[in-house]
């Protein structure tokens, strides 16, 4: 027997005897497609393992005593059934058989890709993968509906959640930080589907985002004087426009001897400095208590004597609280709203404001809304996968009923060609910024006068 002795009978049925059933002809080589395993001898190898294994002792090892028992067991196996596998195919069903004990499955390796963004599972027989902004369909493969089903159900039980037909939704973080989104039968038609946001462990700076053409010196330059001088920024854009990756950017100028606070969803946010304290929401648990919500942190994050607040997204009731946190002394504050344009950022959060506090009316909340905010930035992902600031636009004021902006830096939408060339689209407007006297306290208004130059 391998990893101990099983509570049952120690007759064992043979190969013949077993339903392989659930075995439907699985893809072998989940280390990659490129490995062509005949399936049936996967199925063979991997219902003898499965049929001698006790899983209550695997649980017991660590990760590498269970690698190498597994490699062990299938070398065994092999031997014993005498089967045409070379070592490179059995390492790569034993690699298989351990991403399923302890993984996320058949897609485990691509969770180790850097060159991979998204992981999105469509069922058992379609996974697609984003890379340099792209969708691509992959050669992975699940098993069957149930195998993806497990994948889900061992994902959800990490955040001692679980998925079944009254609760096909579940939001989870895996252990590197990807952010997964479950739904699953009744809601989802065509089989359970995973959606996976990798966690970027490269923080990348302005000056780096600028050699890629995602904006200009200047702009760079400009927002580096935003960000130290504390002004109150929010970073709009569609899906994967790479809003995080720009938020990340922007907190790694504030001040080393700053207290920061930072408030997710799930925690995307990687600060390089001392003093930074990250708060993450909690969602329901399988009796529907225990929620924590980005307003509760918000809240509670005002008592934590924080010089700056970092909210991932703002999506909800805790617009108002943000907002009335950068009117009352918490200058330098940034935030992330998914909006098509700088525009509908402001409506967005004005509908926000509307829809989730009691008795709002429209001229107080642009009121909040134009007192608190300095700048938005807004992001955009153009057709061929580039990330890039499509424009920097200035808060100025309310006259009326309306909310005043405007644009200090731009591109001109030219069509894309290579880095130098795409680089040539961004300008500056020419135009004064109204908050010129708080970037004079800091003492930065010769360099902010030299990067507005035209």
């Amino acid at each position: 027997m391998m990893f101990g002795k099983k509570a049952e009978p120690s007759h064992r049925a043979g190969l013949a005897e077993v339903d392989e059933s659930w075995i439907d002809a699985p893809t072998a080589a989940r280390s990659g497609p490129e490995f062509a395993v005949p399936p049936a001898l996967v199925s063979r190898v991997r219902t003898e393992f499965f049929n001698r294994i006790d899983p209550s002792v695997a649980a017991t090892m660590s990760p590498d005593q269970l690698s190498l028992r597994i490699t062990q067991a299938v070398s065994k196996i092999v031997d014993g059934e005498k089967l045409q596998l070379n070592w490179l195919e059995q390492s790569a069903i034993a690699k298989e058989l351990f991403d399923d004990i302890v993984g996320i499955g058949p897609i485990e390796s691509l969770l180790s890709d850097p060159a991979v963004t998204d992981i999105l599972v469509n069922g058992p027989d379609t996974v697609y993968v984003e890379r340099s902004g792209r969708l691509e369909l992959t050669a992975f493969r699940f098993r069957n509906d149930e195998h993806v089903l497990e994948v889900a159900r061992r994902i959800a039980a990490t955040v001692g959640r679980r998925i079944d037909e009254a609760n096909p939704m579940v939001d989870a973080r895996l252990k590197d930080g990807s952010r997964v989104n479950v739904i699953a039968p009744p809601l989802s038609v065509y089989g359970t589907i995973i959606s996976i946001r990798k966690f970027s462990k490269d923080v990348l700076s302005l000056d780096e985002l600028c050699a890629r053409a995602s904006l200009s010196a200047a702009m760079a330059e400009f927002l580096k004087i935003a960000a130290k001088c504390r002004l109150n920024i929010l970073i709009s854009g569609g899906t994967g426009s790479g809003k995080t990756t720009l938020l990340n950017a922007l907190s790694g100028l504030i001040d080393e001897n700053e207290r920061i606070v930072t408030i997710e969803d799930a925690a995307e946010i990687s600060l390089q400095r001392p003093h930074v304290v990250s708060l993450e929401t909690r969602q329901k648990n399988a009796e529907g208590t225990g929620e924590v919500s980005q307003r509760d942190l918000l809240r509670n994050s005002l008592r934590m004597r924080p010089d700056r607040i970092i909210i991932g997204e703002v999506r909800g009731s805790e617009v108002y609280d943000m907002l009335q946190a950068m009117n009352t002394g918490h200058d330098g504050s940034m935030s992330t709203i998914h909006a098509n344009s700088p525009r509908d950022a402001l409506l967005r959060l004005e509908n926000l404001m509307l829809s989730t506090q009691a008795n709002s009316e429209s001229r107080g909340a642009r009121q909040q809304i134009a007192s608190a905010l300095d700048l938005i930035v807004h992001v955009e992902r153009a057709a061929s996968g580039r990330r890039y600031i499509r424009t920097i636009s200035e808060i100025v004021g309310l006259e009326g009923d309306v909310i005043t902006s405007q644009d200090l830096f731009c591109h001109d939408g030219s069509i894309e060609a290579d880095d130098e060339s795409f680089q040539q689209g961004f300008r500056g407007t020419g135009s004064r910024p109204h908050f010129a006297d708080k970037i004079a306290k800091f003492g930065y208004t010769l360099q902010l006068d030299e990067v507005m130059r035209p």
